[in-house]
């Protein structure tokens, strides 16, 4: 697994924010799991399309390092893995929503390449 060279210097709140919950994975498990509550890792893989294993695999090692997700396993075989999001990690939730309701307002119409909506995403489209 890849580890910086350097340590992380946050030196504000804001900093912290977006070093747990910033980036391209880590709001999109946040949000599927706000939307599904539980999944297993098969099903979250499936819900994010174009991540690879490795990726994910780092992400939740992350997300659970700042207490956003639970992992609960249960002593079966084949070995069964559920992710969910803790206190902390819902709190996330409405963040996440307000700014992809900004950005819907504010993307440039007609863009060569148009974004497209997470497959659980709330966002209607109105934007605001």
């Amino acid at each position: 697994m890849y580890k910086p060279k350097l340590d992380k210097d946050i030196r504000c709140p804001l900093e912290y924010g977006l070093d747990v919950f910033g980036g391209k994975w880590n709001s999109r498990i946040i949000c599927v799991l706000a939307a599904k509550e539980t999944l297993r890792y098969s099903e979250l893989r499936s819900e994010l399309t174009n991540i690879t294993d490795a990726v994910l695999g780092a992400s939740l090692k992350a997300l659970m390092k700042n207490g956003m997700i639970n992992r609960r396993s249960y002593d079966e075989v084949p070995p069964r893995v559920e992710y969910s999001l803790t206190e902390k990690g819902l709190s996330v939730v409405p963040i996440l929503q307000s700014i992809c309701q900004w950005s819907g307002a504010y993307h440039k119409e007609g863009m060569e390449n148009t974004m497209q909506h997470c497959q659980k995403c709330d966002y209607n489209g109105s934007g605001r």
